[in-house]
């Protein structure tokens, strides 16, 4: 990547509905420039994907919590593998500290966050997790 690429994913974060033809002129080069680009970002897997980013009052019906997870040994790969398969785990983080993932929750009821909860516990390599409910962001 070079700071073309740094720019248009800049420009992407901000914006990901961004036109190509707009994202050539703020970046100063063609429109077959950026699609090209932007097609060799999405082949290495760089870009993953692009998504909606809604308010967090937008969703009031929604229970995010975070869970912080002790992985047990090298089970590393295993337990991320894992997390990523669960429908409940919006993102998953390494972290450094208390924890070795940071996983956000989310779901729909009480209930349903009670079975992700049981579901995440049950996976084996984890040691020991603690799970916080978010109740306001602030930004």
């Amino acid at each position: 990547m070079d700071d073309t690429d740094r720019a248009l994913i800049a420009l992407l974060r901000k914006d990901a509905r961004t036109s190509v033809a707009t994202l050539a002129a703020k970046l100063g080069v063609s429109r077959g420039t950026v699609t090209n680009r932007l097609r060799k970002l999405e082949d290495e897997h760089v870009i993953v994907g692009y998504t909606v980013k809604l308010r967090p009052d937008a969703e009031p019906n929604q229970i995010r919590a975070w869970m912080g997870i002790v992985v047990d040994g090298n089970q590393s790969r295993a337990v991320v593998a894992a997390l990523l398969g669960e429908p409940g785990v919006a993102a998953l983080h390494d972290t450094n500290g208390r924890f070795d993932l940071l996983a956000e929750l989310r779901a729909g009821s009480n209930a349903e966050l009670s079975a992700v909860l049981e579901r995440v516990r049950l996976i084996k390599g984890i040691a020991s997790s603690e799970t916080s409910i978010l109740l306001a962001s602030f930004r």
